[in-house]
């Protein structure tokens, strides 16, 4: 963590050991012993303690909570400072804040070294994106406290993922019409026709963002930019420089995300000493999970991540994002309903929730309930999915593959109901779709136990693999290393 939070520490402990020495010197005897010494180190975020051991009498019960107030005493652990190859994934969902620490091989895998998990309070977020400022900051210092000492090392490049109804990610085309089609296709020209998508999505996304807020000053920021295909006279290629040809048409998932949001996540960040080296859409982020660092992967699927506030939808095809949406539906919308029918609070009814996701055996009566109140609200969450399918226009057919991840994924009549009602049938499906939860075991390229992991922590491994391609200098892993400098992530 950063030095001024490191001093943050150390002040506390000071004054903590302050207070029980004081304790100690009006309370016990003086042979009954005393702290010697209290150093810190000040390039280690570990302090290092030396306490007299008592010589004549127990003092637990004259002082009980010494050793709560401080840090274990005995503990002489250091973190391992980080090196180039360690990263940070920040998941800030609206339920939960999840902090997985990895390093990247030199083989391009990820290690999954340490995982940490924090409640939010309800109130932190709100339709996926940060709501308290102060809260999430919170929430997120003891994640990554709790993934840091799992994994025995200090985090400090991030990378954090951002969600919500005003994240705006599509894929647009653009087709060029090159003055000199003799010529060879160079780093310039190429870069010339990027930035021309890019403009034009931003405008795009602008546009969306005001009219959505009604705020026609909105700012937007471009997040994610990935190639996902190249054509010359028609004929598709993997690495345009070189060619000659007088039309390139270019595909390009880009996303877009209002200044505020970003905003917060860099204060977020900034408050922590965390290094922020990358900020992903997390419905891009899941996609980078599943496909890995395949360049030739030709998948395709629907990725729906089911958070707390949202529902976050990526359509993959043929290994290309074809783009993202998100629509303010997701565990909070169940709870709330199971809160409702059940008479109970909003605590009560997460765990009501829980234990039906997790198939805990409730009593018969309750257990209707709970099913009758998810089932009320999954029938408006099967329409959003609808709504945001729809959207896909541009896409020749929807693949017939559907993945799920995310906490809200373990409710079973999720998946029931995507793979046993006939709700695709006005959509551009060929077949029906057919339904699986992400496991950890799905995902390409990053190494961790069983118990560590589930599904989840997918949109975390996915920032990982973002963060990979961000310190690796390939911000599409897709795409040949000559295209990095025009793609951003």
């Amino acid at each position: 963590m950063a030095i001024r939070k490191r001093k943050q520490v150390k002040n506390k402990i000071l004054l903590k050991a302050k207070s029980l020495a004081s304790a100690c010197a009006g309370r016990l005897s003086p042979v009954v012993g005393k702290i010697r010494s209290l150093t810190v180190d000040k390039d280690k975020p570990i302090y290092h303690y030396s306490i007299d051991e008592p010589k004549s009498q127990d003092v637990s019960s004259d002082y009980q909570g010494a050793s709560e107030d401080l840090p274990d005493l005995q503990m002489k652990k250091v973190l391992q400072k980080p090196d180039d190859s360690t990263i940070l994934a920040l998941d800030i969902g609206t339920e939960f804040v999840k902090a997985v620490i990895g390093i990247v091989k030199d083989d391009g895998k990820i290690e999954v070294m340490g995982v940490g998990r924090k409640r939010q309070e309800v109130s932190s977020m709100s339709g996926g994106a940060i709501a308290d400022i102060a809260g999430v900051i919170s929430a997120s210092e003891s994640a990554v406290s709790e993934a840091e000492k799992a994994s025995g090392m200090e985090a400090e490049k991030t990378v954090v993922g951002i969600a919500g109804e005003l994240v705006k990610g599509e894929t647009s085309v653009i087709r060029y019409r090159r003055p000199k089609p003799d010529k060879p296709l160079g780093d310039e020209e190429m870069a010339f026709i990027i930035e021309k998508v890019q403009e034009r999505a931003a405008e795009k996304a602008r546009e969306a963002v005001s009219l959505e807020t009604n705020n026609p000053d909105a700012e937007v920021r471009l997040v994610n930019s990935a190639l996902v295909g190249i054509s010359i006279d028609g004929y598709k290629v993997t690495n345009p420089i070189g060619f000659q040809g007088q039309t390139v048409a270019v595909q390009i998932y880009t996303a877009f995300a209002p200044m505020m949001h970003i905003g917060a996540i860099e204060r977020v960040c900034a408050e922590l000493g965390l290094d922020l080296i990358a900020v992903a859409v997390e419905p891009f982020a899941v996609a980078r999970a599943v496909i890995g660092d395949d360049a030739a992967s030709n998948f395709s699927g629907i990725l729906m991540d089911i958070g707390g506030g949202t529902t976050d939808i990526a359509v993959i095809n043929d290994g290309g994002v074809e783009g993202t949406k998100m629509f303010g539906i997701g565990g909070r919308s169940w709870t709330r309903q199971i809160e409702n029918v059940m008479g109970v609070n909003y605590s009560q009814a997460e765990k009501l929730k829980i234990a039906e996701s997790t198939g805990m055996t409730l009593k018969p009566d309750v257990s209707r309930k709970v099913d009758s109140a998810i089932i009320k609200t999954l029938a408006v969450w099967i329409s959003g999915v609808q709504l945001a399918l729809e959207d896909f226009e541009n896409v020749e057919h929807l693949p017939p593959k559907i993945m799920l991840c995310g906490g809200g994924a373990g409710l079973p009549q999720i998946e029931e109901a995507l793979g046993e009602t006939r709700w695709y049938r006005n959509l551009n499906f060929v077949r029906k779709p057919q339904v699986q939860i992400i496991y950890p075991e799905s995902v390409v390229g990053i190494l961790a136990s069983e118990e560590v992991l589930d599904y989840t922590l997918i949109t975390a491994l996915g920032l990982l693999r973002v963060g990979a391609d961000t310190i690796l200098g390939q911000d599409d892993v897709q795409s040949k290393k000559k295209m990095k400098k025009v793609l951003k992530n």
